[in-house]
């Protein structure tokens, strides 16, 4: 866990409301971004609903990875923070504006 909980428990809250849509770029894998549009959305709907967090995949508290299985395949979400002009990396993702998140969507293997 966290060095410092109240921290991570921002930092986690605002990657909810990134996977939502509320605050960050959303990327897709090349492999993904090919998938017909049904089967995008149906992925994004996954991501945005994920709620599956254990010390596994969220050993920070900051809920920024999760994976999960769509028609077979094994995919995951990778949510990373970077400064605003997407340069460099962000010096605190607690702050939102200092930091603009990007989550990856993709195949846990590429195809």
């Amino acid at each position: 866990m966290s060095e410092n909980p109240e921290r991570a428990a921002k930092i986690a809250e605002l990657n909810d409301q990134c996977r939502r849509g509320r605050n960050g770029l959303i990327t897709l894998s090349e492999a993904v971004s090919t998938l017909k549009p049904a089967d995008q959305a149906a992925i994004y709907r996954l991501v945005r609903d994920f709620n599956t967090f254990t010390p596994d995949n969220n050993p920070y508290g900051e809920r920024d990875y999760g994976s999960f299985e769509y028609q077979g395949e094994l995919m995951c979400w990778k949510i990373e923070y970077y400064a605003p002009d997407l340069h460099y990396g962000s010096e605190d993702p607690s702050d939102p504006a200092q930091t603009q998140r990007v989550l990856f969507i993709m195949y846990m293997v590429e195809r």
